[in-house]
């Protein structure tokens, strides 16, 4: 394959991330804020709560849209189904700027951010199994950890582009004028970058796998619509094994990303505008990590680097609370980055592991469908979890027990898991690109034999 192709590829692939996750950013960060134009003034707890409800109930819809999304990219194409995901992604985003506050439409604004929040979930429910599948695809055998950890680099690049422009708007703006208006504005940028995150992917032609498998069996669209009961009937073990992979990876995302700027600024009466800051902090500083391991993943495998991070998950959980609760900004920060460090060990080896887990005819799907259904059950809800288990229990460390049994769920799924670093997606050809790397692949194959 052409090395240019490649990059173009993985580039319009991680834009898509970049977008979504601009939004999960803003919302994470503004949090509080939403929860006071959007919800009844009744307590700052309850409507904290109602704010990470409808955050929440976006994704209960996402499997729903890998049910539509995932099957259709298997049969019309990855490209198509992206760019049209891409597009809803962004108009669900910029119609969240537009909702009237619950003083002005009174409960009419709850429900109309939710509408908007199901409109996201449901396109992104197509999203990121699609473009881990697009770039897996597009990318030789050899550097396919490296390639597709771009992706997961694309998506903290977008939560910290949010993160960092609500932080500047609340450190600029007045509080009053911060929820009256200036919360708008991160939310109505989502449609100019949707725009061009539009136009890249519809430079691309379709991925090699996909094309060689729709050449090679013309049947193939005319039995699609059984995919679904392919995906559970016949690959139900790589289904399971994909769920409890994803699950360690997003429980420990969302912890992080959603709920801790929440957490130091409700729980531990952090300022609001410091504790953004310290997230973000350590979001940059890891993020590097992100492509150096997946790189370092092509040398010594996926599994080692995944089975590190859920082991780190089990005994690291408690201690990173412990620091984060002992209230001073370098101890914050230090438990923070432990997170951070456990949380890259999945961000740089799942975009690359999960499409490997499935066949090319059902990749998809199955990657959008088990994707989807772990985060909308464990990933999703770990911040309204969380929350409710602070306010129940008074332990300011109780989130730290979900951290430690996803660790658990980690190690079990990475054992079961076969290491696919190295080796050419089930059903395709082995893959390279530049001369000297497709003769060395051309020598071991005639070696094999």
């Amino acid at each position: 394959m052409d090395e240019g192709q490649v990059r173009r590829a993985v580039a319009a692939a991680a834009i898509g991330n970049t977008v979504e996750w601009f939004d999960f950013g803003v919302y994470s960060y503004l949090a509080v804020v939403i929860s006071q134009v959007f919800f009844p003034p009744t307590s700052p707890t309850a409507q904290l709560l109602s704010a990470f409800a409808a955050f929440a109930v976006a994704f209960l819809v996402r499997p729903l849209g890998g049910f539509f999304f995932g099957p259709l990219g298997d049969r019309i194409g990855r490209r198509t189904v992206l760019a049209t995901t891409m597009v809803t992604m962004a108009l669900g985003t910029v119609a969240i700027g537009l909702i009237p506050s619950y003083a002005t439409i009174g409960i009419w604004a709850p429900v109309l951010l939710l509408v908007a929040r199901l409109v996201q979930g449901f396109s992104t429910g197509g999203e990121y199994g699609g473009a881990a599948t697009f770039v897996a695809e597009y990318s030789p055998d050899r550097r396919r950890g490296f390639m597709a950890s771009w992706l997961e680099l694309g998506t903290l690049t977008g939560y910290s582009l949010g993160a960092g422009l609500v932080i500047a708007l609340t450190a600029a703006l007045p509080p009053q004028d911060l929820q009256s208006w200036g919360w708008r504005i991160p939310f109505l940028l989502a449609g100019p970058l949707g725009i061009v995150g539009l136009y890249l992917r519809f430079r691309l032609g379709e991925s090699p796998a996909y094309q060689e498998s729709s050449a090679a069996e013309d049947e193939q669209a005319a039995a699609t619509w059984r995919s679904l009961r392919t995906i559970f009937g016949d690959h139900w073990p790589a289904m399971l094994k994909c769920i409890g992979l994803v699950l360690v990876f997003n429980v420990t995302n969302y912890m992080l990303t959603a709920y801790m700027p929440t957490y130091l600024s409700a729980v531990l009466g952090f300022p609001h505008t410091g504790a953004l800051a310290l997230v973000l902090v350590a979001m940059v500083l890891v993020m590097g990590l992100i492509v150096v391991l997946g790189r370092f993943s092509d040398r010594i495998g996926r599994r080692p680097i995944a089975a590190l991070g859920s082991a780190a998950l089990i005994v690291l959980a408690f201690p990173a609370f412990l620091l984060i609760g002992v209230g001073s900004a370098p101890a914050v920060l230090a438990g923070l980055l432990v997170m951070g460090l456990v949380l890259v060990c999945f961000s740089s080896t799942m975009p690359s592991t999960l499409p490997a887990l499935f066949p090319t005819e059902v990749r998809y799907g199955a990657v959008s469908v088990g994707f989807n259904i772990a985060v909308a059950l464990f990933g999703g809800t770990t911040p309204l979890i969380s929350e409710a288990l602070v306010a129940a229990t008074g332990m300011r460390s109780v989130p730290a027990f979900l951290l430690v049994v996803a660790g658990a769920v980690g190690l079990v799924a990475v054992w079961a898991t076969r290491e696919p670093a190295g080796r050419a997606l089930p059903g395709s050809k082995p893959t390279a690109t530049g001369r000297h790397e497709a003769r060395e692949r051309a020598e071991e194959e005639r070696e094999a034999e």
